[in-house]
């Protein structure tokens, strides 16, 4: 049923924007470290990447088919194919989180000689979170999760309706 696989899109996207949110926190909880250790890093920052469970190119070429036009010998795609030998589309549709990668922005150098984590220089080095791009970043997340929130409580409504109908 095509609705049940609107809410497996909806809920994926909500569960990928939810661990984006998560990592977004665990940037700004550590904004303010420092290396550890004499040559060691500090946080780094970083991010989600997001890919698709099913390529969109891939459900088309699967449902698309490819016929010949005898009066014109030559190739054409049929449009206007739905469902085909009763097969779900949609199925394993949705978002997922590829990986977590780390931000290759450099960290931020801090002088102070006195320090004993400081370099041959004096430095010691400080996260490369930057808290205004990650209030930012969450606020896009958040964005995102309420606007796939309000697409799985629309399909709920239709279900709901579409059930309340059927009894009449």
């Amino acid at each position: 049923m095509a609705f049940l696989n609107s809410l497996d899109i909806s809920a994926s996207a909500l569960s990928a924007q939810r661990l984006r949110m998560d990592i977004i926190s665990q940037n700004i909880a550590n904004q303010e470290t420092y290396n550890t250790s004499p040559g060691g890093d500090p946080y780094c920052r970083q991010l989600v990447v997001f890919s698709e469970k099913k390529k969109f190119g891939d459900i088309l070429d699967k449902y698309a088919k490819l016929a010949y036009d005898e009066d014109e010998d030559r190739k054409k795609f049929s449009r206007g194919v739905y469902y085909l030998n009763h097969e779900d589309k949609y199925k394993s549709a949705g978002v997922t989180v590829a990986e977590v990668i780390e931000d290759d922005a450099p960290f931020v150098p801090v002088y102070d000689p006195d320090n004993p984590l400081a370099d041959e220089e004096g430095y010691i080095y400080k996260s490369n979170v930057d808290n205004t791009k990650e209030q930012i970043d969450l606020l896009a997340a958040q964005r995102s999760y309420e606007a796939n929130a309000s697409a799985f409580n629309a399909v709920k409504a239709m279900l709901s309706t579409a059930r309340s109908l059927k009894g009449r």
